[in-house]
């Protein structure tokens, strides 16, 4: 949030959203009222960003600086209409030029401070968003596409079940079992521990990550089927069957183009952040020679 716009949503907006809502719309209606009543409908001007709609004390303020609180305020104002929106905040923006004013040229240091974090802070974001743009390209989103997707093998999806047991030696004699020919599903109902002891041991359908590592790496070793060693996690000692193995769909570019044009934005920020600070010549000083609590020394800022 920028400096005006938490002006405005603090002291501009003092009487709160409603409220003032209802102030700007009814005043509106009045001065609407009476334009009508008396004298005719003035001339509509054609907007520009440079347009002037008030001038305090040989200030301009413009249309374009009225956008750019628009675009920022939070988004519970975003709803009111641009009636309401014109009007207040162009009447926050003249009560702010005419209180500016009172400091004149001799800005305290912490203001000159806070400008200069605003002005850089600006400028980097305006160049960043640029660079975000133009990495955004219908054919590195298709590119990115085939990466992710078309050209990747398909991911898969497990269907497995599973008999937990508190010791190895427990797991290892119902291997036994099962190699001599025992039921799985009713071994796991009569011997696991776990909740999904009662439906058989069974899991479903799970795909990767959804199972701790030591379980997941013997699911994706395994042939649909088969029958694992004792596998070990926190929870004890599993007997895993792997059941059946399916690949999923790949997903459609359009049903990821957000998604991939957002990892683009964040990679070409991120490259350009990094190639251009290589690049600067930069000295920090020695923080061997700096107290780290300074830059909790508000009082430094005191003229």
């Amino acid at each position: 949030m920028t400096r005006l716009t938490a002006f405005l949503t603090s002291a501009a907006l003092v009487c709160g959203g409603a409220a003032w809502a209802q102030t700007a719309t009814t005043e509106a209606e009045t001065e609407t009222n009476e334009a009508t009543t008396e004298a005719p409908a003035a001339e509509m001007v054609t907007p520009s960003a440079d347009l002037v709609v008030a001038t305090v004390n040989g200030t301009d303020i413009t249309l374009g600086h009225l956008i750019m609180i628009r675009v920022g305020l939070p988004q519970e104002y975003q709803s009111l209409g641009d009636d309401v929106l014109f009007q207040g905040i162009l009447d926050q923006l003249v009560q702010q030029a005419a209180v500016a004013s009172d400091l004149g040229d001799d800005l305290p240091l912490r203001v000159e401070i806070a400008l200069d974090n605003e002005r850089r802070s600006i400028l980097a974001a305006e160049a960043l968003e640029q660079v975000a743009a133009d990495a955004v390209t219908d054919e590195a989103v298709q590119a990115a596409y085939d990466a992710a997707y078309a050209n990747a093998p398909a991911e898969q999806e497990f269907n497995a079940s599973h008999i937990l047991v508190e010791t190895e030696e427990e797991a290892q004699a119902l291997i036994e079992e099962l190699n001599g020919g025992a039921d799985f599903a009713e071994l796991a109902k009569e011997h696991s521990t776990g909740p999904s002891g009662p439906g058989g041991g069974l899991l479903g359908w799970f795909g990767k990550g959804a199972m701790v590592p030591p379980f997941e790496a013997a699911v994706v070793a395994m042939e649909a089927g088969g029958v694992s060693a004792p596998v070990q996690t926190q929870f004890g000692w599993h007997v895993v069957k792997l059941n059946e193995v399916r690949d999923l769909p790949k997903p459609e570019l359009d049903a990821v183009r957000a998604e991939l044009a957002n990892t683009l934005r964040q990679e070409a920020i991120q490259a350009h952040l990094t190639a251009k600070t290589e690049a600067a010549e930069v000295t920090r000083i020695d923080m061997e020679t700096i107290d780290p609590a300074a830059i909790s020394r508000r009082d430094l800022l005191e003229d």
